[in-house]
């Protein structure tokens, strides 16, 4: 698998911001060598981010986004302005691109205002310096100058990017720290109707790698496979990790001495969301009649008959609680401002989305005291096997 099949959620997101005609566009086709985005004279040719996965040199696989202008106008304007805001949510490296021959103002200095509140590292490309002439302005520590059009400290400005990204605290390892080298993991995937056909799902996949990264041996196995599967292995396995809707009847033949825990549950944790949806679950039980219950998926997808999110979750919500709360759905990069609606959010493991925006999802609930767990945690709390799950991180 080549770097571009990497996943969208492990890639470094770099976002470029700045006003319309400071020259977004064509910065992003400097530094990615390709004709990325379209270049004009006229203003607010970017009307949407732009999204680019993609590999570049120092750093390796990254998504670019392009922004558009933060000084479009009109009510159309303030809609493509507020699309550029989300952006922010999963950046983890910010370009503010301003135009050197006017240099920045109030409103750039604002969004470096965002990007200090956010925690993300940035850097201001003053674009246009070979109109400069001679008169090259005194740099603060955080600019540099650049040309897009002569290509002109382009390569700095990507060095620059690179060293950025690597001041990042690194990234919560999936299950590799929780092993040994050459521990058995099984791992039980359930081949059912809402199963892709001739692949395993994205969190699965990820999960594999991350076990043979450990040097750890991952053996796969059914759901109505594990008991036989179990018996036939030579040595006890470090940890059982189950797809969440199996959760129940992998429970029930795996013995108690063997860890158990869902793939759900380790985005969880690699997520930062672990705490807070253990949390968020325990409120399931004050859920009355009506209550808004908002169910987040971070990917879009043709959704089957028996679909998790917005059938069997909600069924398994009713049954449990006795209540028959008030459920919405969101999907995709749809995650509302005002939360305060609900009385309990419940995300998917989030294997789409990277940290940042999942901590950005989560903060937002917290600040607006709306409780926030996710899919794996809700079902072992429903079906009593909560505390068992956690056991693998010795909670």
């Amino acid at each position: 698998m080549g770097l571009n099949a990497t996943p969208s959620a492990n890639r470094i997101h770099i976002g470029f911001f700045g006003k319309r005609n400071a020259g977004k566009s064509s910065v992003v086709n400097a530094v990615t060598g390709q004709d990325l985005a379209i270049v004009s004279e006229t203003k607010g040719t970017t009307t949407d981010p732009v999204l680019k996965a993609m590999e570049l040199l120092p750093l390796g696989p990254v998504v670019i986004i392009d922004t558009p202008g933060l000084d479009d106008e009109g009510d159309l304007g303030a809609l493509r302005i507020k699309k550029a805001w989300q952006m922010l949510n999963r950046t983890d490296v910010a370009v503010l691109v301003v135009d050197a021959t006017l240099g920045r103002d109030q409103e750039d200095n604002e969004l470096i205002a965002r990007f200090a509140e956010k925690n993300i590292p940035y850097v201001v490309a003053l674009n246009k310096c070979d109109l400069l002439g001679g008169a090259a302005p005194a740099l603060r520590d955080d600019e540099m100058l650049i040309s897009a059009l002569e290509r002109f400290h382009i390569t700095e400005l990507k060095e620059k990017i690179a060293a950025l990204a690597a001041s990042e605290e690194p990234r919560q390892k999936l299950v590799a720290d929780l092993i040994d080298p050459l521990d058995l993991v099984v791992l039980v995937v359930p081949i059912d109707k809402a199963a892709p056909k001739g692949r395993l799902i994205l969190p699965q996949q990820q999960v594999i790698r991350d076990i043979l990264d450990a040097g750890a041996i991952a053996v796969i196995s059914q759901d109505r496979e594990l008991p036989e599967t179990l018996k036939s292995l030579g040595k006890t396995p470090r940890m059982v990790i189950t797809d969440s809707q199996a959760f129940e009847k992998v429970a029930a033949c795996t013995p108690r001495n063997i860890p158990l825990t869902s793939f759900s549950i380790l985005f969880a944790r690699r997520n930062g969301l672990l705490d807070t949806a253990v949390a968020g679950a325990r409120m399931l039980d004050q859920l009355e009649n009506g209550d808004r219950v908002l169910i987040s998926e971070g990917c879009t997808h043709h959704r089957q008959c028996e679909d998790i999110g917005t059938v069997k979750l909600p069924r398994w919500i009713r049954n449990h609680t006795g209540k028959e709360p008030s459920f919405e759905f969101t999907s995709g990069g749809e995650f509302p401002e005002n939360l305060q609606q609900y009385k309990l959010i419940v995300h998917c493991g989030g294997c789409m989305l990277n940290p940042r925006e999942m901590a950005s999802r989560r903060k937002r609930a917290e600040e607006q005291g709306v409780p926030m767990t996710n899919y794996g945690i809700l079902i072992a709390f429903m079906k009593g096997i909560l505390e068992r799950s956690l056991e693998v991180f010795d909670l």
